[in-house]
């Protein structure tokens, strides 16, 4: 499996985003119902005020030229009834105070009976204060009432904690509403990841499945892409094909005709030198035959079948296909696998790893020799040996499984060095391991550890 680089998650990111403009809305609505409720008390205030304003100037009177003053105490104490606060009171006549508090002005205002309104401090105390002016005959009577703020304050700040209160709750339900959105708007990416997932390696079928209108350029470019490559994977699938015909059946044609002129020869010279020739035409053939076997190992690695095998019934096959060739060398090969295992993965490579190894030890093995197949089911793993009665392997068996690698004991053997490279490359695909040993009798033993399914 290849390792991307991590990049923050898209999940991530979109809730991120969703709560970052959450938590954006959230204050939004805190400031604006604080703004508003904030203008509805203050102007709620500002009307109890002027009404107690304009109460005390229906109440100033001229009587007999002079300037009568009926205060009607209760438009102060509807004031300071409900928050107990305190109330101040002024009453001018032109610039001249008739009665109240002198230390609240009167604020400027040019127009009769409309209050002006403005915020000052009255012995040490914030103060809200209005005026209202009217005119009686010659003068101007101007009444200025004031009120501390603490009852105000307090509203505002029972306000502001149901505004915050407003505000996080707002945010806890977009936090949620922002996991729910941002898994509804990645489900259609996992359900294609699925589908793509439960492929096997052989299923190159464009993706059908329906998705959004946005990820259909992805499922365009997905679906052209393994078009290509089940074209590409054709084409080489067919030229290894074309080239194992191509290049055994020339070799066979010159072996055919070698062997007719080496029974034609008539000196010992150019039987040798035929000989020579035969040798080297079964070198070239058996090192072509690897190297194309390599390449369709090396290609089925890529496009791994999981089938589930029958261990036992696959040794028997391969033992059945290559048993000519023991009888012709006069070696016998047995089958002793008594255990049955099972195994998930491709029968075809399994096979091709197998014969690789039993065509070692064909290779190696003298006449009146044994080779031994076993299986066993050891702590659920599948145990296959192969052991010979041959010489064995060489002090540097364990690089015998690289490319190309063939030990000291080969002289006069034809061969490439690629049969236990297969062999390796087979099971380590297939999630397993395979070591190379020597018997105490001395014979080689090469064992493939297979998990079972």
């Amino acid at each position: 499996m290849i390792n991307f680089p991590l990049q923050s998650s898209i999940r991530r990111r979109l809730v991120f985003l969703l709560l970052m403009g959450s938590a954006t809305l959230a204050f939004l609505l805190y400031f604006v119902v604080q703004s508003v409720a904030r203008q509805a008390a203050q102007e709620s205030q500002d009307n109890i005020l002027a009404a107690s304003a304009v109460s005390i100037l229906d109440g100033v009177k001229l009587v007999d030229g002079q300037t009568d003053v009926d205060m009607p105490y209760s438009s102060l104490s509807m004031l300071d009834s409900v928050t107990d606060e305190r109330v101040f009171y002024a009453i001018y006549l032109d610039a001249n105070l008739l009665t109240g508090y002198p230390e609240l002005i009167k604020l400027q205002t040019n127009t009769a009976m409309v209050p002006v309104f403005s915020f000052g401090t009255l012995f040490d105390v914030d103060v809200r204060i209005v005026t209202v002016k009217r005119q009686i005959g010659k003068n101007e009577v101007f009444v200025s009432v004031a009120q501390t703020l603490n009852g105000q304050i307090k509203v505002l700040r029972n306000i502001s904690s149901i505004a915050l209160g407003v505000g996080f709750g707002f945010f806890v339900l977009s936090a949620i509403l922002a996991f729910l959105i941002a898994e509804s708007t990645i489900k259609p990416l996992n359900r294609l990841t699925l589908s793509v997932s439960r492929r096997g390696p052989d299923e190159l079928r464009p993706v059908s499945a329906p998705v959004p209108s946005e990820m259909v350029p992805l499922v365009n470019s997905l679906n052209n892409f393994m078009t290509r490559l089940k074209l590409s994977l054709q084409r080489s699938e067919e030229f290894i094909a074309e080239a194992a015909h191509r290049v055994r059946t020339p070799l066979a044609v010159v072996r055919t005709r070698t062997e007719i002129l080496l029974r034609e020869a008539k000196t010992k010279k150019s039987k040798a030198e035929l000989l020579e020739v035969l040798n080297a035409i079964d070198d070239s053939s058996r090192t072509a035959g690897q190297l194309l076997d390599h390449a369709m190992v090396s290609f089925r690695l890529d496009n791994l079948s999981e089938d589930e095998i029958e261990v036992q019934f696959l040794i028997k096959d391969v033992i059945g296909r290559i048993s000519p060739l023991y009888d012709l060398k006069g070696i016998q090969i047995k089958n002793n696998s008594i255990q049955n295992c099972r195994v998930i993965g491709d029968s075809i490579l399994l096979q091709n790893a197998l014969h690789n190894v039993l065509d070692n030890a064909l290779k190696y093995c003298s006449e009146n020799d044994t080779v031994i197949v076993t299986v066993k089911d050891i702590s659920q793993n599948c145990i296959i040996e192969i052991l010979d009665s041959g010489e064995g392997f060489p002090e540097n068996s364990a690089l015998l499984t690289n490319r190309f690698t063939r030990g000291e004991n080969t002289k006069g053997i034809v061969g490439s060095g690629l049969g236990l490279t297969i062999a390796k490359d087979v099971v380590e695909a297939h999630g397993g391991n395979i070591t190379i040993s020597n018997t105490e009798e001395g014979g080689a033993c090469v064992t493939f550890t297979l998990p079972c399914s």
